[in-house]
């Protein structure tokens, strides 16, 4: 089903770009589209990840580097069923985190150190849970795709702005048909992305609910990273827009409200719904343990003695 979306999604940035090809040049123009978009959609399908990693200065961790981090994944992916993902952390102050990868065999979780610092153990595990959640039912592709190509077209529709025609030749669309693509394109890309964001974050709340069994402490941590990220900025997701559906949390200032022009939900529904999955596990507010994270001495993640947590929490190992 994954891959039938990403297909569809694919046709549909396809049929986008010729649209504005031809309304850009004509014939030739929607040829031209054609062949540019076929291009993009291949080279997006195999190093999409790679270039929202990149976007993001995501730096790669392994066992050595990140033991905490790198332990706590592979405990909640054996939990999952899924393979090993590798591991990204972004040096970004702000509190979040995504996933992507084409497919689970090629998959990656990226967080911020504003995320480690921030959040206990258990909250942790249930954001990590919850970015497994995305990799298991397959929405990282189709996500981290939609993030490539609605950027695309948003350059495309500002190229079509500045050289899309003057009005001398009926093939082009002139000044004021420019103004509209670069209004119009952006939007029907967005509402692409928002289409598929806003639903897959509640699947991934409950799937990572049930890998981590800490839907309280997933909810606590979607309230922490919300309130954070009101408050400190994140200039690549401002710069990039487009990629913002990916984390778990809308990295943008302002525009959370649960409407159409959302794209994520809004915590507190997120959080009720959370809360009515944890009620059906048997769990309460007041019987969710907490793990406060402990001052580090050098940088994050540096050792299981300088970082780690004061009191030891359910993924770490007897």
């Amino acid at each position: 089903m994954g891959y039938f979306r990403t297909a569809i999604l694919l046709a549909a940035m396809t049929a986008l770009f010729m649209g504005i090809g031809y309304l850009v040049g004509g014939q030739t123009g929607m040829v031209i589209a054609f062949l540019v978009a076929a291009a993009m959609n291949l080279f997006a399908y195999w190093n999409s990840d790679r270039v929202v990693l990149s976007m993001y200065g995501a730096r790669e961790v392994d066992e050595r580097a990140a033991p905490e981090l790198y332990g706590l994944v592979r405990k909640l992916a054996a939990e999952a069923g899924l393979p090993m993902p590798k591991v990204f952390i972004m040096d970004n102050p702000q509190p979040n985190a995504f996933a992507t990868g084409r497919n689970p065999d090629h998959a990656a979780v990226a967080v911020t150190t504003g995320l480690l610092e921030r959040l206990s153990r258990d909250e942790l595990a249930g954001v990590l849970a919850h970015e497994l959640g995305h990799v298991k039912h397959r929405d990282t592709l189709t996500m981290t795709i939609t993030a490539t190509l609605a950027g695309a077209i948003s350059m495309l529709a500002n190229f079509g702005f500045y050289f899309g025609g003057s009005g001398r030749n009926n093939d082009g669309v002139g000044r004021i048909g420019g103004l509209l693509l670069v209004i119009l394109a952006p939007i029907a890309a967005a509402l692409v992305q928002f289409g598929i964001s806003r639903s897959r974050e509640y699947e991934a709340d409950r799937i990572g609910a049930e890998i981590s069994k800490r839907p309280l402490s997933l909810a606590s941590a979607l309230r922490k990273i919300s309130s954070a990220a009101e408050q400190i900025s994140n200039p690549p997701a401002e710069r990039n827009p487009a990629s913002a559906h990916l984390f778990i949390v809308n990295p943008l200032s302002g525009a959370r409200m649960d409407n159409l022009f959302s794209t994520h939900p809004n915590v507190e529904n997120r959080i009720a719904r959370l809360d009515e999955i944890a009620a059906r596990m048997g769990q309460s507010a007041s019987g969710v343990e907490t793990f406060e994270p402990a001052p580090r001495s050098s940088g994050p993640w540096a050792s299981p003695q300088e970082g780690g947590w004061r009191r030891r929490g359910p993924w770490d190992q007897a």
